[in-house]
């Protein structure tokens, strides 16, 4: 029994939406998922990891007016660019999940059933909002 969770979080690095998916599911489902909680355009960047590196992707953002900062997957025949200064930025969201998983209860996942596990996400996550 895997998850992943996919989440967007703010330039300070507070959650701002989630969701879970099962582990085999690709990066892709989550971020289509996710997509309608993005906020629109301005001097939005999203800035994430590899697995959702894809050009259907990146024009959704383009779409809603967000900058993508994404590397490209390592087999890519016409790789995309991106700001590796940037990219630096993404500590931030690797922050949120280390903070998030400072609750005993969501690193080991002794919630079996999802629903149940995602409300204690949730829970830390409105803590985290609530000390930042």
């Amino acid at each position: 029994m895997n998850t992943k969770l996919h989440a967007v979080c703010d330039g300070e690095g507070r959650p701002i939406a989630m969701c879970l998916t099962a582990g085999q599911v690709s990066d892709h489902i989550g971020a289509k998922i996710l997509y309608p909680a993005l906020p629109d355009g301005g001097s939005a960047t999203m800035i994430a990891d590899k697995g959702y590196d894809s050009d259907e992707y990146r024009d959704a953002l383009k779409a809603k007016d967000i900058k993508s900062c994404i590397p490209p997957r390592k087999g890519r025949k016409s790789p995309a660019s991106f700001c590796k200064t940037q990219y630096k930025q993404r500590h931030k969201i690797e922050n949120m999940f280390g903070r998030l998983k400072d609750w005993r209860r969501i690193a080991t996942r002794y919630d079996r059933r999802a629903d149940i596990f995602m409300a204690a996400i949730t829970i830390a996550a409105i803590v985290i909002w609530w000390i930042q």
